[in-house]
């Protein structure tokens, strides 16, 4: 590109499920680039991730009010800019020269995906792309999932994920509750079974430890990672009916329980809340079928997405980390430029640091880290203290300061102003029948 202009304009997209901070990454972005006016142009959202690449959707955040824009820290979820679960796959050729077309067409340098790991391969696989293409565009990482599983077994890539620490204050405070409930109603439900999100990676049914890090409650908790049987898990809920007269059951929706004929989305998960039955039920079925030693039945709970969109339950602490690793990822861009992700790593030494850096896109695409076997306790149905250590902080000490009008939450309310589309229409290739 010699002679001419750098490209200056932004693209930013998200992808996969949401978490009740997202939008304050996205707040630390936009502020961040608007900030930097003499670096970066335009800034425009792909309307449903890079679906709204492919569809040249692309919503004008820099035409948003700053009122607006600021309302983003305590708007959860991903109704602002959308999300989707599209999979970028290699042989998708016109996918990706779509890509490369819309990005020209719009003066695009720089791209911006937040999401777990299928999002970081997505912005990997584009950064790349745009290196064969020659084209002079930073493509750019921005981590987010509430399953805490991007990264490595050492959390030398990321500590964790933003979006972590807000479900794992959701899951404290909803045993605190769920015990106060079953106090009382025991004598006729004897075990509450609450399910957590969580398809194979323990540590969002895990922050449930949080809620009573002294184990003064009958809590039973039942991770994917726990390698029980049902029967196994009678046996000790039973077991804990015979101490206490009642227990409160935490289980991973993960938990093998069986054929759930569950649906997968496009990337293979399973969707577990998506249809057939639930771990929660079969568990539940099968300790009435097998009977009780007291007297009454076990019941379930079984949350859906509130766990990932309840601002009420945010920690600060997240929603603070959110919004600085969005910063960072535009501070990167700007002096690293693409093929980065921005990250957030814990301080050695006493009290809860942490400091913000970046590690390459590739060593964080596709990643997986598992819950860490030394964390899961030896009877299985506990977490250990180190986790506890671990999780702790993440949660915060003190309640989200959320706006109200009309005594209801006032959200984000972003205008629908796009882009004028400068390309063809294109259907993309996984939407062809």
């Amino acid at each position: 590109m010699t002679g001419m202009a750098r490209p200056t304009n932004v693209i930013v997209a998200q992808a996969g499920g949401p978490s009740p901070v997202i939008n304050n990454s996205l707040r630390g972005l936009l502020e961040t680039c608007l900030d930097m006016a003499g670096t970066f142009g335009r800034v425009l959202a792909a309307w449903h991730g890079i679906e709204g690449v492919l569809k040249e959707d692309l919503l004008d955040l820099s035409a948003q009010p700053r009122e607006e824009i600021a309302l983003l820290r305590t708007t959860p979820a991903a109704g602002s800019i959308g999300t989707c679960r599209y999979k970028l796959r290699p042989s998708d050729a016109e996918d990706f020269e779509r890509i490369i077309e819309v990005f020209k067409a719009h003066g695009v340098g720089y791209f911006f995906y937040i999401g777990g790991n299928d999002s970081m391969d997505t912005a990997d696989r584009v950064a790349r792309l745009a290196r064969e293409r020659g084209l002079d565009l930073a493509a750019t990482g921005i981590p987010k999932t509430i399953d805490n599983d991007l990264g490595d077994a050492d959390f030398q890539l990321i500590d964790h994920t933003p979006g972590y620490g807000s479900v794992a204050r959701y899951w404290a405070l909803a045993v605190q509750a769920a015990n106060e409930e079953n106090l009382g109603s025991s004598p006729a439900d004897p075990v509450l079974v609450m399910q957590a999100m969580g398809r194979r990676i323990g540590f969002i049914p895990a922050a449930a430890r949080l809620a009573d890090p002294e184990r003064r409650l009958p809590l039973h908790i039942y991770l994917a990672e726990s390698g029980l049987s049902l029967d196994q898990v009678a046996d000790q809920v039973n077991d804990e009916l015979r101490r206490s007269g009642r227990c409160l059951v935490v289980v991973s929706e993960g938990f093998d329980v069986g054929d759930l004929a569950a649906p997968r989305d496009a990337f293979g998960h399973v969707q577990f809340s998506s249809g057939g039955a639930t771990a929660a039920q079969k568990l539940v079925n099968h300790l009435n079928g097998k009977g009780l030693p007291v007297r009454g039945a076990a019941r379930y709970n079984v949350p859906g997405t509130d766990q990932r969109h309840s601002m009420a339950c945010a920690s600060t602490v997240d929603l603070d980390e959110a919004y600085a690793v969005g910063r960072k990822a535009a501070q990167v861009a700007a002096e690293d430029g693409g093929g980065w992700m921005a990250t957030l790593l814990r301080e050695a030494g006493p009290g809860y640091r942490v400091r913000y850096d970046k590690v390459p896109l590739e060593a964080v695409a596709n990643s997986e880290r598992k819950f860490p076997k030394a964390w899961i306790a030896a009877n299985r149905r506990d977490v250990t203290d180190a986790f506890v250590a671990y999780a702790r902080p993440l949660i915060g000490d003190e309640w989200v300061q959320v706006p109200l009008e009309g005594g209801l939450q006032r959200f984000a309310r972003l205008a629908p102003i796009f882009a004028e589309k400068k390309c063809k229409p294109y259907v993309p290739q996984a939407f062809r029948k």
